[in-house]
C-alpha cells in the first residue's frame, strides 16, 4: 500500500494496492498522484520519502517535474516522518488488525471506506477534534446531547461507528 498524507491538514490519499511493489509501479502510482496534485489550488511544495530502494530517480523525477522538493528521511531515522508512520499504523490497529481480508479486492474495498471515515469524520488532536476534510472550518458547539436526536452509522460490518445530530 502506497499513501501520501498532506502533513498540515492530515489529509490522506491511498495511491495504489499491489502484492510486489517494484521501482516502475512505485513511479507509476507518483504520476497518478502528481495529476491529482496538479488539480489542486495549492501546489504541493515538499514531499518527504523515506531511502527505500524502490523511490528511485524516476520517482523523484515526477515531482521535480511539478517543482516539488523531494527530502529524503536521514538514515534509520522513523520518527523523521513520524506523521506518515502514524498514519500506517492507526490504519493498522483501527481497521486491518481486526479484519479477516479475503484478498486484493477486499483489501481495497475496505481501505476505501476506512480512508473516507478517516478522512470525513475521525476527529484528530492536531486539528482541534476535526477531521481532514473539514479543518478550515470552525469545530461544532454542543451544548446538550438528545438521544432522540442522535443517529449512530455503522461502517466497516460494524467496525466504526460514525455519530451526528439530526434535525
Amino acid at each position: 500500500m502506497l499513501v501520501f498524507i498532506h502533513h498540515d491538514s492530515r489529509f490522506v490519499r491511498v495511491a495504489g494496492i499491489t502484492r510486489n511493489p517494484v521501482a516502475g509501479w512505485v513511479t507509476q502510482q507518483a504520476r497518478n498522484i502528481s495529476m491529482e496534485f496538479a488539480d489542486q489550488a495549492n501546489s504541493v511544495k515538499f514531499l518527504i520519502r523515506d531511502r527505500d530502494t524502490k523511490f528511485t530517480a524516476s520517482f523523484d523525477a515526477v515531482f521535480d517535474a511539478e517543482g516539488t522538493t523531494t527530502i529524503k528521511t536521514p538514515i534509520r531515522a522513523p520518527r523523521a516522518n513520524a506523521i506518515c508512520e502514524r498514519v500506517i499504523g492507526t490504519i493498522r490497529r483501527e481497521c486491518l488488525d481486526r479484519m479477516l481480508i479475503l484478498g486484493r479486492r477486499h483489501l481495497e474495498a475496505v481501505l476505501t471506506e476506512y480512508v473516507e471515515h478517516y478522512n470525513a469524520h475521525r476527529p484528530h488532536r492536531s486539528l482541534s477534534q476535526r477531521p481532514p476534510a473539514d479543518s478550515d472550518t470552525a469545530p461544532p458547539t454542543i451544548s446538550d446531547v438528545d438521544a432522540a436526536r442522535l443517529r449512530r452509522t455503522d461502517h466497516l460490518g460494524g467496525l466504526i461507528h460514525e455519530y451526528q445530530m439530526v434535525a
